[in-house]
């Protein structure tokens, strides 16, 4: 279980949502078994859903992120719920690039530099709200920083980080959103910038040891930063059988009819965690009624 911490500055110009996500992007790595760059980018995209949902109001609100860029690992997807609940799914899994010429794992190579950022929360009213951005890098931070400023008009900084073992397990994952409220000053501002930019990446000061709330000081030096929330977050499938069963079903009697014809069960895996379901075909095709007499 992660903890989700959010804090605000003391005269209430400044809102952060932070997040160690280390064990939520263990937990997929365990489900997906993804390359390291692959890693790298869904559990970005996971840390970032994860901080966006700090702000839903009900446990059954959702927020989903949807990433769909021309690199290889195709489309990304993150949903998170009101219930600190959140998963993902990647296209390819698999993606070997080479690295940054700084050393770094390429994740805009692997996401690519061209694409659509979709924001789609649905918080109980009748329609849910879509927002769509072009990718900025791919980098997915700076994606997620460019959807605020433009669909919401939210000044933001974005901060998101995977470190990977050489065997591809997760050393350490995390991150932070950073708002500006409505009245923040330029002088305000221009110190919120020189805090971040004098500041360590996330996972470097998670790695030493530094704690979120640590963390939090850094980026609000000088604006005395007060916890306004804390909140259990995790990597959690809410599938079942009756789920994926009703999914199938949706493929219609014409397709149904095709797939019992070539094979007495189908195996249908949830995309989120892998988890498998057997279906007897023969069961989802209707019999036909009897033929009528003269």
């Amino acid at each position: 279980m992660s903890k989700l911490v959010r804090a605000i500055s003391e005269n209430g110009g400044a809102v952060i949502s932070i997040l160690d996500s280390t064990e939520i992007v263990a937990q997929m790595e365990q489900y997906h078994h993804p390359s390291a760059v692959v890693s790298a980018a869904l559990g970005r995209l996971l840390t970032g859903a994860a901080l966006m949902s700090a702000t839903l109001k009900s446990e059954d609100d959702s927020l989903t992120l949807r990433v769909k860029g021309d690199g290889p690992a195709g489309l990304l997807l993150a949903v998170a719920d009101g219930r600190g609940n959140v998963k993902g799914y990647v296209e390819n899994n698999i993606v070997e690039i080479s690295s940054r010429p700084d050393g770094k794992l390429d994740v805009g190579g692997a996401v690519g530099h061209e694409g659509i950022l979709t924001v789609i929360k649905d918080i109980g009213l009748k329609e849910p709200y879509v927002g769509q951005v072009p990718l900025v890098s791919g980098e997915i931070a700076e994606d997620l920083t460019s959807y605020y400023a433009t669909s919401e008009q939210t000044p933001s900084v974005c901060a998101l980080g995977v470190l990977v073992n050489p065997d591809l397990t997760i050393q350490k994952a995390g991150g932070y959103l950073l708002q500006l409220l409505p009245g923040a000053t330029d002088q305000e501002i221009d110190r919120l910038e020189q805090n971040i930019s004098g500041m360590k990446s996330m996972t470097t000061l998670l790695s030493e040891g530094v704690s979120v709330y640590q963390i939090i000081e850094q980026v609000l030096d000088g604006f005395s930063p007060n916890v306004l929330d804390e909140s259990d977050v995790q990597y959690h499938c809410d599938c079942s059988r009756e789920r994926v069963e009703r999914a199938y079903m949706s493929l219609g009697q014409d397709e149904l009819r095709k797939i019992a014809s070539e094979q007495e069960t189908v195996e249908l895996k949830c995309q989120f965690c892998n988890k498998a379901y057997v279906f007897r075909t023969a069961d989802y095709v209707k019999k036909d009624p009897p033929a009528k007499e003269d």
